[in-house]
């Protein structure tokens, strides 16, 4: 009878193991274009409807934004009405191609790149008459506006707009800036309309104050036959214009350079940005003040309440706000995994780089590689899922840089002063024996500790430890096999400190070695730490995972809340963690360290080899 209770409640836990693993799955796994059916759309229009948009002409104050206002009616409204933004602005299924011989192309034949419900207008459900204050951004193209009924799942179209468009639609937009192969570099990638034929790119900038210089970009591009699945390659598919890459070389450490991207026309006339600047990046090992901020999955938000986003990203914004109102004492990003959640709708793309443009335009935004960019069967990722929506890794690979010696792997390592960051990419193999297994050894070992004595570990998954719940679920507390090679590294090599993103919240460990907490102090520690804190930072924005109802004896803070994480290194000897909400941008859980050279040499369990007898 005891044994039959036992085994009772071992199921009702993982069924409500599973349950919660559902919900959460749920939550952050739908991406609010693809409950558009726009495939299914029929053509209904209604001379009694109309929707109307002003200004027609954009960028006239502003180059790469503006808010239309658009007003529509229709005689029949109903509460599943919705108006669509669409871009380009014809959006007919003229030149759209069947993917199957047998089966007849869509009448409309790409996803809009957002959406409202008509009745966010007051008004609308009550007289038909609504209107709509909706955000856009420049992407290469026209816009036109559509008014639909039956509901995202049976859409009619009722009546479209007029058509608006930016004064300059091909102009150099959204400057994403990165730490180059070398601590003295600056890569700079942006996106425009304008093609080999049509322009030469290239950057302008010096030293703030001085003469200024141009230095030469590469133009890329990708087609939908690049991508490797639906949506990316049909209704999400949406041509990604020009990306353009520079390096900025020989800067000078601390300085503060001033740039802007630039198009030399066919005609001989010249196209240009505004003016940015940034501050080049410090010396390896140079003793001074240097912050570091540290998040994954954040995914982006529409200021305009537009894709209900703020529903499947809530903490986006909030996110992003914070990061910019404390600008000035930020020096560099990184941004571990699941950056945009298009899953396939490409589109995101380009609203995501224009969000944080304020940012990457002004630090160092480097990138790591999540399962919701590069995941999808039979393209060599480790994990045969769907979760990239077919994009396989590619619109993440040309629109952020990073410095990997192959940026099909996006594993690598960059200098920051006193900081050693080594980044993996755990959608590609990392167990060991891999190819990544040997980088991250030789990331480790290569860290000179008397210059750089704060060496981080930075990878999308958990490889380490989490008490989210659907870990709990498969008994592994993180990625399972993830710890089983990793841990020996971490401590062979005195890693300080790694942090995770993919569960979509805030956890810190003690140091840790074998699941054995190596110190019992929680907050100031002095010394050796003789094992690794271990940091789950997925809280930047999409929708919070739970965490298990049983917390580990290791899990020192848990916090189900949108934040971040930010390191700075006062000088060789003591650095600052902090955890902060996005929501309040205050810090909610803490901890400094404080020790000297000797102590990252001192031996501790599986960390030296063995002393010679010999005198």
């Amino acid at each position: 009878m005891v044994e039959g209770m036992k085994i009772s409640s071992i199921v009702l836990f993982m069924l409500l193991c599973a349950a919660t693993y559902v919900e959460n799955a749920s939550a952050h796994w739908v991406q609010p274009l693809s409950k558009i059916v726009i495939q299914k759309a029929t053509v209904a229009l209604d001379e009694k409807a109309y929707v109307r948009a002003n200004p027609t002409l954009l960028g006239l104050k502003v180059q790469n934004r503006e808010t239309v206002t658009v007003q529509f009616s229709s005689p029949n409204p109903s509460p599943d009405d919705w108006i669509g933004v669409f871009s380009p602005a014809n959006f007919s299924a003229a030149s759209c191609n069947a993917s199957d011989p047998k089966v007849l192309p869509p009448l409309i034949r790409t996803a809009p790149i957002k959406f409202q419900y008509a009745n966010f207008s007051s008004a609308y459900a009550r007289t038909g008459n609504g209107k709509l204050r909706l955000l856009l951004i420049n992407q290469r193209s026209d816009f036109s506006f559509a008014l639909f009924t039956g509901g995202l799942s049976n859409p009619k179209l009722v009546a479209v707009s007029n058509t608006v468009a930016f004064v300059n639609p091909k102009a150099p937009v959204y400057p994403r800036i990165a730490q180059g192969k070398s601590w003295n570099e600056m890569a700079i990638k942006w996106t425009s309309g304008y093609g080999i034929d049509e322009a030469v790119p290239f950057v302008e900038w010096g030293l703030r104050g001085g003469v200024t210089t141009r230095s030469p970009a590469g133009t890329v591009s990708y087609t939908s036959r690049t991508v490797c699945g639906a949506p990316a390659r049909t209704v999400g598919w949406r041509d990604p214009g020009y990306i353009h890459v520079c390096s900025l070389k020989e800067l000078w450490p601390n300085l503060v350079y001033v740039y802007r991207l630039g198009h030399k026309l066919s005609n001989g006339t010249y196209v240009y940005s505004e003016f940015y600047s940034f501050k080049a990046s410090p010396y390896p090992g140079q003793n001074s003040l240097q912050r570091v901020v540290i998040f994954g999955d954040m995914g982006k938000g529409e200021l305009d309440g537009s894709n209900e986003y703020n529903n499947y990203q809530q903490g986006a914004l909030n996110t992003t706000m914070q990061l910019m109102n404390d600008l000035e004492n930020i020096d560099i990003v990184f941004h571990i995994g699941n950056i945009v959640y298009a899953n396939g709708y490409l589109s995101q793309w380009d609203q995501f780089t224009a969000q944080v443009e304020p940012i990457a335009s002004t630090v160092p935004y480097m990138t790591a590689s999540g399962n919701h960019e590069r995941d999808w069967p039979d393209t060599g990722s480790f994990y045969a899922t769907l979760d990239s929506g077919g994009e396989c890794g590619v619109p993440l690979h040309y629109t952020f840089y990073v410095p990997a010696e192959n940026t099909a792997k996006r594993w690598y390592s960059t200098d920051y002063g006193m900081f050693k960051f080594c980044i993996a990419d755990t959608e590609q193999d990392w167990r060991e024996g891999s190819d990544q297994y040997k980088f991250i050894e030789q990331c480790f070992a290569t860290a000179d500790r008397s210059k750089q004595p704060w060496l981080i570990f930075l990878a999308h998954r958990v490889l380490g430890y989490s008490s989210g719940s659907f870990y709990a679920l498969e008994g592994s507390f993180g990625e399972p096999m993830g710890r089983a090679g990793l841990q020996k590294l971490w401590q062979k090599y005195r890693v300080d400190i790694a942090i995770y993103g993919h569960v979509h919240n805030y956890e810190r460990t003690c140091p840790i070695y074998e699941n054995i907490c190596t110190m019992q102090e929680k907050q100031h520690y002095k010394g050796a730490l003789n094992g690794t804190i271990h940091v789950v930072a997925g809280g930047g924005g999409s929708s919070l995972a739970k965490f298990s109802t049983l917390q580990p004896n290791w899990s020192i803070f848990r916090d189900y809340d949108y934040g971040f994480v930010k390191l700075t290194a006062f000088n060789q000897t003591d650095m600052l963690f902090e955890y902060k909400r996005s929501s309040d941008g205050k810090v909610h859980d803490s901890f400094t360290i404080s020790r000297g050279y000797q102590d990252i040499l001192s031996c501790t369990i599986d960390s030296c080899p063995g002393i010679a007898l010999a005198s």
